[in-house]
């Protein structure tokens, strides 16, 4: 295959992303508009418990930023649990994109039990995270509706 069939196959696959991305944007959109009318879910779990760093930055922190900044959800709450809590205690890029997400409102939650196992309770403190006992609190969003995704 010539170097210009490759750009131009490289161009398509990028250019059908963006309309992939687009549209899946707008029916988030549209979706968030019929909750603030009609009752839709408007409370978000993002339960991160991966300790591989790839899924970290391609989807779980780069989903929440934007949910957050588009207005997709009303409420976001991030929670880490399990490898992923030392994984962002070791890692500054992590930590860099974590930041980001608590400054434009995402609600930080981290399991106790499972830091603590870790011995990174006191770091993630540090980070702005609510370091709790996460049982009863993660049942009860999963009783009173709080949508609720895992990765």
């Amino acid at each position: 295959m010539s170097r210009i069939n490759k750009r131009m196959l490289y161009l398509g696959v990028i250019g059908i992303l963006l309309v992939v991305c687009v549209c899946y944007s707008s029916c988030l959109n549209t979706l968030n508009a019929q909750e603030k009318e009609g009752g839709e879910p408007s409370k978000l779990l993002v339960v991160w418990t991966s300790g591989d760093k790839e899924v970290a930055l391609k989807m779980v922190f780069m989903y929440a930023y934007y949910a957050k900044k588009m207005g997709w959800w009303n409420e976001i709450r991030f929670l880490i649990w399990g490898p992923s809590s030392r994984l962002l205690a070791d890692d500054a890029e992590l930590q860099s994109n974590i930041k980001k997400i608590k400054d434009l409102g995402v609600e930080l939650l981290a399991c106790k039990a499972c830091s603590d196992m870790y011995g990174v309770s006191k770091k993630l403190e540090e980070l702005g995270v609510d370091v709790r006992y996460m049982g009863a609190p993660f049942t009860e969003m999963l009783k009173t509706g709080w949508v609720t995704v895992t990765f």
